[in-house]
């Protein structure tokens, strides 16, 4: 068992310190599983901008308007994406040094329903384009 001295002295060097310099340290592979978790949201976010950044430039043939749409609608999901990432990591690692129940992941949802909306977007625009 370490002393808190210690671990006040290695979290006063870790930024954020609002998150370092609370409670105790948790078991690192923890720690290290909430960070995966982090680049895996991260990768999630970059992927929906990139996709939203292919819709916008290339030509689907679905109208401009249902284009701007679902390009704008994948960037925005992208956007909740990343700063879920930021979020849940900062809310999970302090919940794990404080010894608090880890938080839930409403999020989620949040992305789920902006890739569904995508989805439907361009389910709507190709029935339209073949209907005309």
């Amino acid at each position: 068992m370490r002393p808190a001295a210690y671990d006040r002295l290695v979290t006063s060097k870790r930024w954020p310190t609002a998150v370092y310099g609370s409670g105790r340290e948790p078991d690192p592979r923890f720690s290290l599983a909430n960070e995966r978790t982090f680049l895996a949201w991260i990768r999630t976010g970059l992927a929906l901008i990139a996709v939203a950044v292919a819709v916008d430039a290339l030509s689907l043939g679905i109208g401009p308007r249902a284009q701007s749409l679902l390009a704008g609608v994948l960037a925005l999901t992208g956007l909740v994406a990343s700063v879920h990432a930021w979020r849940g990591w900062v809310r999970t690692e302090t919940a794990m040094r404080e010894d608090r129940p880890l938080p839930g992941n409403a999020a989620g949802i949040l992305v789920v329903a902006g890739v569904a909306l995508a989805g439907v977007v361009l389910v709507v625009a190709s029935v339209l384009r073949g209907l005309s």
